[in-house]
């Protein structure tokens, strides 16, 4: 039987489908960034954005495929992290408001929905690159408007969305030599197709029939690590569509799902220093599924736990638990038994938790004679580089960086928790700069937000040593601009899988060096990978080369290499500062 419109309940039973699929596939994802470092987020950050548009999705009752497109936008907008998830989000963005006076939509609407999406997510980029998921998102909806012509039956368009979409998905490394090199294929591209199989897969049980598989071939790539000591990601086992029906609800042993928040800044905070260790041990115990995100005033708690009272006792230890949200997953299950549905919910890796709508207070803003004319919001991983934008005036520092990007949401809340005319915002992550202006777009009127966007730490600094308290707003962003132009940076960590990368043959294990965004070195040897990326990044000799030590980094090697740089350059001017960051073992800044 044929499925000739797409209603309300059915896009949200393929949004949790294709939720799934995502969150089961993340770290799939992750492994085909192109960059061998322990860095790869794609994965994380689009499973991350649809869990908060999932999120919202379940907190709504709504019938109307207008209704529930428009509330899963509201929550990918706020949700997005990265690039690939502020991509994702403003695809449904556009789908949503094509389908925004519908009740239903047919193959024609639904093709047009997915083309109108596509359109805005191109306008969201300033300069869109093609063999990326916006050319796989783009092709996909191009032929639903073709086929559309040819068919009146929406799983019958899906599938050749779906089939599209990986055509389209195996050619990208022919679009984009830098993945043709590496042997992968675009890994936003293939987070997008993982979410199509899932919208096919409930289309297909829909009507009794069995699930897709993705056909595309790709060569094989390692595991890429995508935790740090401030975020941990959860991958629970592939779970078949139908597993609700098949799973007794007294299987369910850590019944009760919590998710929370900790501010550092109130109660008992400074009784207890924070060791998260310790944290994630003591949960662990009558718990699983445990994702903890932190940093100097909050902390995401994510746990299923059969003892819900002790985990709040050990909360406690640290600060006052704010938006304590409790639910019972043996009542959910008999809830779900019992109205008939066999679609599991789409695990969430962790979905922000917005305030409760209802009694959300609405930010405020002081009287003009009251606020600041400047404030500033950093984003940092480490407690050293917080230190460094802390001292330079930075307000508000987010806990982020590679594979912890901040959400929309993130920085909306802190632009309205800053009492000031005009804001502006380091970024510090190419990563993380359209997030950043996806948030202003959200406040434009409301707020006025400058986005500078600098694509590292040692350009966020620069930025913020630029910034003159007397300048107006269009002469401080015209010179931290010129400012971060003239920063040359530099990152050492370690490569997790062998490969070859413009000539240089890069082992599993071995130290790399990146030059503002290439590989340029690679040994062994940590402070031999250092000299040989110093070498290439100092021009004169008489610059000031800055080095922030990673949390990994040995005091010994830090001193090694300061004694080096002043030997092989005698007329430079070292800094060296403790940076803290995760990950990468040394940061460097070189300025004229």
């Amino acid at each position: 039987m044929s499925k000739r419109s797409l209603n309300g309940t059915d896009f949200k039973a393929m949004v949790l489908a294709g939720a799934e699929q995502l969150q089961k596939h993340a770290e799939h994802v992750n492994s085909l960034n192109v960059f061998p470092v322990p860095d790869g987020d794609t994965g994380t950050n689009m499973n991350l954005t649809m869990s908060a548009g999932v999120a919202e999705l379940k907190r709504n009752s709504a019938s109307s495929i207008g209704s529930c497109a428009g509330i899963l936008s509201k929550g990918l907008l706020m949700g997005a992290r990265g690039n690939s998830g502020v991509i994702l989000s403003q695809l449904f963005r556009g789908f949503s408001r094509y389908a925004a006076s519908y009740e239903e939509l047919n193959t024609l609407q639904f093709a047009a929905a997915l083309q109108n999406g596509v359109d805005t997510a191109y306008k969201a980029v300033v300069k869109p690159v093609e063999g990326t998921i916006l050319t796989v998102a783009k092709e996909a909806a191009k032929h639903a408007g073709y086929y559309a012509r040819r068919t009146n039956d929406i799983t019958e368009l899906m599938s050749e969305v779906l089939k599209k979409a990986n055509e389209t998905l195996a050619l990208t490394p022919e679009m984009l030599p830098v993945l043709k090199q590496v042997g992968v294929v675009d890994s936003g591209g293939k987070g997008l197709v993982y979410i199509y199989e899932g919208f096919m897969e409930y289309l297909l049980s829909s009507e009794g029939k069995a699930p897709v598989s993705s056909p595309v071939k790709e060569v094989p790539a390692e595991p890429v690590m995508t935790t740090n000591k401030s975020q941990t990601a959860i991958i629970s086992p592939e779970i078949p569509i139908s597993a609700q029906a098949r799973l007794e609800t007294e299987d369910i042993e850590f019944l009760y799902d919590m998710e929370f928040f900790i501010n550092r800044q109130l109660g008992e905070a400074q009784a207890a220093a924070f060791d998260e260790e310790e944290f994630r041990k003591a949960l662990s115990v009558n718990g699983d599924s445990i994702i903890i995100i932190s940093d100097d005033e909050i902390i995401k708690v994510h746990v299923h736990s059969k003892a819900p009272g002790d985990v709040l006792n050990l909360a406690l230890r640290y600060g006052e638990i704010t938006q304590i949200h409790i639910l019972n997953m043996r009542e959910q299950h008999r809830d779900l038994l019992t109205a008939g549905m066999d679609i599991a919910p789409a695990p969430e890796l962790f979905a922000d938790i917005p305030p409760e709508q209802e009694t959300a207070p609405e930010p405020s803003i002081p009287p003009a004679d009251e606020l600041a004319p400047f404030g500033f919001i950093a984003v940092a991983s480490g407690q050293g580089i917080s230190d460094v934008f802390k001292s330079l005036g930075v307000d508000i520092v987010l806990s982020g960086g590679q594979t912890m990007n901040p959400s929309t949401e993130d920085f909306v809340n802190a632009i309205h928790s800053i009492d000031a005319e005009h804001i502006f915002v380091l970024p510090n992550n190419s990563n993380i700069v359209l997030a950043a202006k996806q948030a202003r777009d959200l406040l434009e009127g409301e707020r006025q937000v400058t986005v500078i966007p600098s694509k590292t730490i040692p350009q966020g600094i620069s930025a913020a040593f630029a910034f003159q308290e007397d300048e107006s707003a269009e002469a401080n962003e015209e010179n931290m601009l010129e400012a971060i132009s003239h920063v040359r940076s530099g990152q050492v960590t370690y490569a997790v899988r062998d490969t070859t990368f413009d000539d240089l043959e890069i082992k599993a294990g071995h130290f790399i060096g990146i030059h503002d965004s290439k590989i340029v070195a690679t040994e062994e040897g940590l402070l031999a990978t250092c000299e040989q990326l110093l070498h290439k990044m100092i021009e004169s000799g008489d610059e000031v080369i800055t080095i922030l030590a990673g949390e990994e980094a040995k005091e010994t090697e830090t001193e090694t290499l300061a004694s080096w740089l002043a030997a092989e350059y005698p007329n430079a001017e070292v800094e060296v500062h403790q940076g803290g960051q995760p990950v990468y073992s040394y940061l460097f800044a070189v300025e004229a």
